[in-house]
Formats: structure tokens, sequence, C-alpha cells
């Protein structure tokens, strides 16, 4: 479920590279801060701390109440930056699995 998670939030970041009308990026910003509070809590638990404080932060950064302007081009490099972390997080735990 989580992989799922993760995998939905990296492939919306990776449309958010698209120009897209202002409201997809907004329901972007709603359903990354929701995944990543998700997933913040959900490490913490696990008493994975490292992971639960990136993710923590990612929800803070990705929130949609206080905008926080980076720019188009800065936005862009985070949205490329964070789904991939989110891409080798999948792939790490598919390799614990087997």
């Amino acid at each position: 479920m989580k992989a799922l998670l993760k995998l939905a939030i990296a492939v919306l970041l990776l449309v958010c590279l698209a120009d897209l009308p202002y409201g997809f990026y907004e329901i972007v910003r709603f359903a990354a801060c929701a995944a990543f509070a998700y997933l913040s809590y959900d490490y913490f638990k696990q008493r994975r701390d490292f992971w639960g404080i990136v993710f923590a932060a990612l929800a803070l950064l990705f929130q949609p109440f206080f905008k926080i302007s980076l720019g188009r081009t800065l936005w862009n490099a985070v949205d490329i930056i964070v789904a991939l972390a989110l891409f080798y997080l999948i792939i790490r735990a598919i390799g614990k699995r087997k």
C-alpha cells in the first residue's frame, strides 16, 4: 500500500513538469502534503527517524495553506528530486522483500 502511495505521488510530481492549469498543482500540493504526512507518521512509528523527518519536512514544503514561493524552475527541480527519492524507496523496499 505504501509503495502504491509513493508511486502515485512520484508520478503526480513528474506530471507537474508539464504546463497545466494552476488548479492541478493545488490538488497535487494537497495530495502530496497528506501523503507525506502519513508517510512521516508511518516511518516514525517504525522508528526510522531519518525518513520520518524527511517526509515531515516535505509535508511542510508541499502544504497548500502557506505557499512557499520557489519559482517554477526550482519547484521543477524539487519535484524531480522528490520523485526520484520515492522511486528509490520503492525499489529498495521491493529488493528487501526478495
